[in-house]
């Protein structure tokens, strides 16, 4: 990788931006963790973001670096890393978060991020500065995480009715509102091992590109580790509202029960995909588990429509953060 000089204020800039993504990442993205824990009403919205942002800056102590070194060093050709490509992604994956976050859709802070560094590196050197595994292993998920979130929400959500058959609704309603605290709080640091991770490969990207990281260490500088977890941890705390009302009202009407078992399947395919390093979205893991959990009980429960906005939202994101990426990376060539 080339070593580039920009100055120091351009550095601490883009590291600011970094960090403003991560922290609309955990703002974009609380809906994730806590819409089913609100909308059943086992907790109030100022206790579930607590909760969650907790939790996702407790997923420091649990997690390895692995999601961090796959982006970080498996998405582009580190030869074409500057900080022009920085800019570009980060502006692309904030203007898409800003604009699914206006219109209460839920997206992928995730994909946006990926989209962005798509665009910007394609812009810069063609679309010969992709590295075609790591893309391939991360486009995979962008199916196979929803897919997992549905089977195993609907599996667990069978399960369940199988177990407590027997069962009054309000002995299981008794039951599912306190298991429904655990299931959100894995699922939150599912979440923060993922996701913060991301941001942390950008900033690690950009040090190593401007020469004040070296591409041959095993991990990002602790600092950037540190700072990563609190801003996504801070953005979670302000929780995004409009997104909450799309993801625990909207999608389908949920129980405790079932905000418990939409929470587990979401919860253990991220943290499947956080240990093996691969990248993935929250947003596509609940969505797809919500969904399995509803149309587990029966299909009308599940408000197909709406399902099929959120898919379009989806396909949509990372095309649409490459564009706004490429346009930033020539505007960034102009002004940084």
């Amino acid at each position: 990788m080339e070593t580039l000089n920009p100055t120091l204020t351009v550095i601490i800039i883009l590291v600011i931006l970094a960090l403003l993504f991560d922290f609309m990442n955990g703002f974009h993205d609380a809906a994730n963790a806590i819409a089913t824990v609100v909308s059943t009403g086992v907790l109030k919205p100022g206790q579930a973001v607590a909760m969650a942002a907790l939790f996702n800056v407790l997923a420091f102590f649990v997690f390895s670096l692995s999601v961090a070194k796959t982006i970080g060093k498996g998405t582009i050709e580190p030869s074409v890393i500057d900080h022009y490509v920085i800019f570009g992604a980060l502006i692309g994956a904030l203007f898409w978060n800003l604009v699914t976050w206006y219109f209460g859709i839920p997206s992928s802070s995730s994909h946006a991020l990926i989209g962005g560094l798509i665009g910007a590196a394609v812009a810069k050197g063609g679309t010969d500065t992709l590295i075609a595994s790591g893309l391939y292993k991360i486009i995979s998920f962008i199916v196979l995480s929803p897919l997992l979130g549905f089977v195993l929400g609907s599996l667990m959500m069978l399960i369940v009715s199988w177990l407590f058959v027997k069962s009054t609704p309000n002995k299981v309603d008794k039951w599912f509102r306190r298991l429904q605290l655990v299931s959100a709080s894995v699922f939150s640091l599912g979440h923060g091992g993922n996701d913060a991770q991301k941001t942390m490969a950008i900033i690690w990207m950009l040090l190593i590109a401007t020469g004040y990281s070296n591409a041959s260490d095993a991990a990002p500088p602790a600092w950037v580790v540190y700072s990563c977890y609190a801003a996504i941890g801070f953005g979670t705390l302000f929780g995004g509202w409009r997104i909450v009302k799309t993801m625990g009202q909207k999608i389908t009407k949920l129980k405790p029960v079932g905000g418990f078992c939409a929470e587990t399947g979401g919860a253990a395919t991220l943290i499947f995909a956080t240990i093996f390093g691969i990248p993935v979205s929250t947003t596509h893991t609940i969505t797809g588990a919500i969904v399995g959990v509803g149309s587990a009980q029966k299909m009308s429960a599940v408000r197909w429509g709406v399902a099929g906005n959120i898919v379009w939202a989806w396909i949509l994101t990372i095309p649409a953060s490459a564009f706004v990426a490429a346009i930033a990376w020539w505007v960034g060539t102009k002004i940084l």
